[in-house]
């Protein structure tokens, strides 16, 4: 039996702009996903994936030869998986050529979270074929790579992908005020692939690429809750100006007395909010549930 697990992730500073070059604030996170395989002789791999509650969500077995889909309960996933397994043989030409057998993924948050399903999943199956995670995600998914990074890290890191070149830099954000940090989950997942495919219709600047830079460091840096707010809240408005979408405390909270900041693709998954006490039950009662402490979902 081999097994491998990789973490979760929140981009805190530089979503979109990182596909652009510009360096970002990320964190990787206590929950992640699990991959365990057991070989057999058999010429058949199968595929079952379960969800944070233990329950299957995704079941498929596939051709050893050529990773054609046998049988599956989900065409479109089967189908997106077999890309990969295949990418997988492309860098690997000995990889499961002679055995089957049969997978087991668990994850350890809810999938529709978006906190790295993709990302984790890219990461262990690197790790159990020893390819390039970076590669495999660049040839099958897409995206900057941060998630990538995240998954095997330890601490928060600085990434960027200038020239497509990932480089990761762990560093120290544990701020003195994260009781007053809470993540926020908006109810639904939004599609990364296709907020990045839109995105890429969009000119950047160096002058643009810079100013987020400096925002990831300025915000890396705050030791106080009032230039944190301050730096996460221009961080909103630049990049609302520049994608031409208003920020999700406009749409959503504009009586909400503290800083909102939209984390990876805008219009869902989690958000950043600086608060207090009453922030739990301000958002419960709009009928925002997943309300999670900074320290409950991020590793230090």
């Amino acid at each position: 039996m081999e097994k491998y697990h990789s973490h979760g992730k929140l981009l805190i500073s530089g979503e979109y702009l990182v596909l652009k070059g510009s360096l970002a604030l990320a964190v990787p996170c206590n929950r992640g996903q699990s991959l365990i395989y057991d070989s057999s002789k058999e010429k058949e791999l199968l595929w079952e994936s379960y969800d944070e509650k233990g329950s299957v969500w995704f079941k498929a077995t596939f051709s050893i030869k050529d990773f054609d889909i046998i049988t599956t309960d989900q065409t479109d996933i089967a189908k997106r998986l077999r890309s990969v397994l295949k990418e997988v043989r492309n860098q690997n030409s000995t990889f499961l050529l002679q055995k089957g057998g049969r997978v087991k993924t668990i994850l350890e948050f809810d999938r529709q979270w978006g906190l790295g399903t993709s990302s984790t999943l890219i990461s262990n199956i690197a790790q159990w074929s020893n390819t390039n995670p970076y590669e495999l995600l660049k040839q099958t998914f897409g995206g900057s790579g941060y998630d990538i990074a995240c998954a095997q890290a330890k601490s928060p890191l600085l990434f960027s992908n200038k020239n497509q070149t990932p480089k990761a830099q762990s560093c120290e954000f544990n701020p003195s005020f994260k009781e007053q940090l809470f993540f926020v989950f908006l109810n639904q997942k939004k599609d990364s692939s296709e907020a990045v495919k839109r995105f890429s219709d969009i000119t950047i600047t160096e002058k643009q690429i810079d100013l987020f830079s400096d925002l990831s460091l300025k915000i890396l840096k705050s030791n106080e809750l009032k230039k944190f707010e301050k730096l996460i809240e221009t961080h909103e408005t630049q990049l609302s100006q520049i994608l031409k979408i208003k920020t999700v405390k406009e749409v959503l909270f504009p009586d909400y007395g503290g800083s909102i900041k939209s984390l990876g693709a805008w219009g869902g998954d989690f958000i950043l909010v600086t608060g207090n006490d009453n922030t739990n039950s301000y958002f419960k009662n709009k009928g925002y549930k997943t309300v999670l402490k900074y320290s409950d979902m991020v590793i230090v």
